[in-house]
């Protein structure tokens, strides 16, 4: 017989709206699937659970089995609360079959959600025999959605009552009577029984919604933590939590650049997909963090080039023709390259850049003696960046696109270095973009909620932000 828990979770009053998003933070739109989902992976006895719920497919193991609260010896089982019923001799739940969960979420209020169940009781009769009885349970709680002192998400259990449904004889003899007795013992029992469950489930999706504040850590360089910026808010398909993405270096300090937010138009969400919107601040910071930590900075020595990429004053002085005669010939060069300032990322029309101002000083490369600067130049570097979600993170692989130069000094004036601008371009694919790859590979984090995996995700540029979207 199907048995129903109806689970009311109060969500909050708002409702997501499709304009413009005018925080920082990282958007989450969690499809009321993945909210179901959570709900039956914590009933069918995941590490976690283990310990509260057992395996319900079962009665002979877990907090439903043997030695549980519906096994022999347990709360229901012999000895337990109907072992006080002396005219049902060893009355036990039988079978509790692994509920279907489904929900339903209350635009601007809730979500009311269902667990339906068949249980099944077996004993000795009064009139001797086995006795066999089916029973549907309707048990209702009342669940308050706050947000903790951490800044997760966290569900509190208000209220939890039970209803007692038809009760079926399926085999032997039951007077009337001990038909109200059943009732009775049943309608005392299920609250304590089943009230505890509906705390045990939800400490379980608590964790997972607590797990969105960890420390993820963004190579050796710092990491990426999140919390709730402003109260969740519901639709009637989805839960939409807004993040606070906090980036530190390996000091704690906060990476914290004054680059005014640029406000988001979010797209609307389908049904039955869960969204992510980074926005474009993460990125810069993000950038900004490897560029505090000198993560963007090298010196390329001719070890790092190929012998098909010159790095010799013979090379240089063959480009820029006023260096003709004043260089020693075949000596070799040194390329020091520093970003002093921030990058900027672009994000728009379907397609992400990354701008990285920077210093190139051109010196002659003495391995036993002091380098000596030819030239100093302010370069602006532009690489195309390919995005590629994984479960958790979104990952960058950049490509230099263009590199411009100027003279900033040099030993010999005036100077046209335009001509340098294809050379410096090779040199920084083949010594620079690997660094910087390497250095990226660790991936921006996503907001961990409820396990949703975004590997599979369909990515999207939008202006000033990137959204992923998956299917539940």
């Amino acid at each position: 017989m199907l048995g129903m828990w109806s689970l009311l979770l109060l969500w909050g009053l708002a409702t997501p709206c499709q304009g413009l998003l005018e925080t920082v933070g990282t958007l989450a739109r969690i499809d009321k699937d993945e909210l179901g989902k959570a709900i039956q992976n914590s009933l069918v006895g995941e590490p976690i659970l283990q310990n509260v719920l057992g395996t319900v497919t079962s009665v002979n193991q877990g907090l439903l089995g043997s030695g549980g609260l519906l096994g022999g010896g347990g709360l229901l089982g012999y000895g337990g609360v109907f072992g006080v019923v002396k005219e049902l001799s060893g009355l036990k739940v039988e079978e509790l079959t692994l509920p279907k969960v489904s929900l339903k979420l209350l635009q601007g209020f809730g979500v009311q959600l269902s667990l339906h169940t068949k249980v099944a009781l077996r004993g000795s009769g009064p009139l001797g025999g086995l006795l066999q009885l089916a029973a549907e349970v309707n048990v209702s709680s009342r669940v308050a959605l706050g947000v903790s002192a951490r800044g997760t998400p966290v569900l509190v259990l208000k209220r939890c009552s039970t209803l007692l449904g038809h009760i079926s004889l399926l085999s032997g003899l039951l007077p009337t009577p001990l038909l109200g007795v059943v009732e009775q013992t049943l309608f005392t029992v299920l609250p304590g029984l089943l009230c505890p469950v509906v705390d045990g489930v939800l400490s379980v999706v608590n964790e997972l919604l607590g797990a969105v504040l960890g420390l993820v850590p963004f190579g050796a360089l710092g990491s990426v933590e999140f919390s709730l910026a402003t109260l969740p808010l519901i639709s009637n398909q989805y839960i939409e939590l807004d993040f606070n993405p906090i980036v530190k270096n390996v000091a704690g300090d906060i990476i914290d650049f004054p680059k005014p937010p640029k406000p988001i138009k979010v797209p609307p969400k389908e049904d039955h997909t869960s969204q992510v919107t980074v926005p474009l601040y993460l990125f810069n910071t993000i950038f900004g963090l490897l560029q505090t930590n000198g993560a963007l900075d090298i010196d390329i020595t001719p070890e790092l080039v190929p012998s098909n990429v010159p790095l010799t004053t013979t090379h240089l002085a063959a480009l820029v023709p006023e260096l003709q005669g004043k260089l020693p010939p075949g000596q070799q060069l040194l390329l020091s390259l520093w970003v002093k300032e921030a990058p900027t990322v672009t994000l728009q029309s379907k397609k992400a850049t990354v701008s990285l101002p920077a210093t190139i000083h051109v010196l002659s490369y003495l391995p036993a003696g002091t380098p000596e600067v030819l030239l100093e130049l302010n370069g602006v570097m532009t690489f195309n960046a390919q995005l590629t979600p994984s479960a958790t993170k979104l990952h960058l692989s950049l490509a230099l696109e263009r590199l411009s130069v100027k003279l900033a000094s040099s030993f010999a004036r005036p100077l046209d270095v335009s001509p340098l601008e294809d050379w410096l371009s090779d040199v920084v694919r083949v010594a620079y973009v690997s660094q910087l790859n390497v250095n990226l590979d660790a991936g921006i984090p996503l907001p961990k909620v409820l396990n949703v995996n975004f590997a599979k995700g369909a990515l999207e540029i939008i202006e000033n932000a990137v959204v992923l979207t998956v299917a539940s």
